[in-house]
């Protein structure tokens, strides 16, 4: 589902946003009427969800697939985690509860910005965010169809290093390494400090922060991505969550995009 353009107040247009989000029927992504060659499949010619977890050709887990969160950490990555596990420090302290009690007023993702990471993985309640990953040994592409513009992350496996004076972006640099055959890590930084970590909740994130996930693949069906949020500008120590994702058989994904809005009253100051 796309976003036309809008010429709301700031205001109305984040509670719009909200409303788009939390209340729009679910549209899967899809490429109608084909089905993936090599999909192993129940004798109804459904998708075998539980079969085994395909293998790269050097064995490593194939992540390859279109895929989309379960609901609900998008909204607040924070959901499964005991109190005190996220120690925010006061000034951030201060913002997320700010963000949460205007109904996420200044989120400009509700501007058409990207939603950063690792809020770029999530999925908003009765809205598909899909993404699909595609895997090579020396880059893996995610490629987002997202309510703010369909985007792109490089996750480079060849080596290379993280900028050291990077020109920050709303979703970073990221590299890529992997732990045994099973687990794929992803070390992201270089943020510009706009974006947020989740949605109803508002965690900030700061250019300063750190995220590393690991992608593992049970079975063929799903994924989990293990996620560490080091920021220590805002958070007095790294903390962690688990989101869990599932396929979408016999899927692809749809363009999408959020037209820029044109109202002359909103600008970043």
């Amino acid at each position: 589902m796309s976003l036309t353009t809008l010429s709301a107040p700031r205001t109305q247009l984040t509670i719009l946003f909200l409303t788009i989000s939390l209340a729009a029927p679910v549209v899967n992504a899809q490429w109608l009427g084909y089905k993936e060659p090599g999909t192993p499949r129940l004798p109804n010619g459904k998708v075998n969800l539980a079969a085994p977890a395909p293998k790269t050709a050097d064995g490593k887990v194939d992540l390859s697939g279109v895929w989309e969160s379960e609901g609900g950490y998008f909204t607040d990555l924070a959901r499964d985690l005991k109190p005190g596990e996220v120690q925010m420090l006061p000034w951030a302290k201060e913002v997320q509860a700010a963000r949460e009690g205007n109904l996420h007023q200044g989120d400009l993702l509700s501007e058409c910005m990207p939603p950063g990471v690792p809020r770029i993985n999530m999925t908003s309640v009765g809205m598909t965010h899909a993404f699909k990953i595609v895997q090579t040994p020396k880059l893996v592409i995610l490629l987002y169809e997202t309510s703010a513009n369909s985007t792109f992350r490089q996750v480079f496996m060849d080596g290379r290093q993280i900028p050291k004076d990077p020109q920050p972006t709303w979703l970073g640099y990221s590299v890529g390494h992997w732990e045994g055959n099973d687990t794929l890590v992803v070390e992201t930084t270089g943020f510009n400090g706009l974006a947020w970590i989740d949605t109803a909740k508002g965690h900030p994130q700061t250019e300063e922060g750190k995220v590393i996930e690991r992608f593992s693949r049970p079975d063929y069906g799903h994924l989990m991505i293990d996620i560490t949020i080091d920021d220590p500008k805002a958070y007095a120590k790294p903390w962690r969550a688990k989101v869990p994702i599932h396929m979408l058989p016999d899927a692809d994904l749809i363009e999408t995009y959020c037209e820029n809005e044109k109202d002359v009253a909103h600008k970043h100051n």
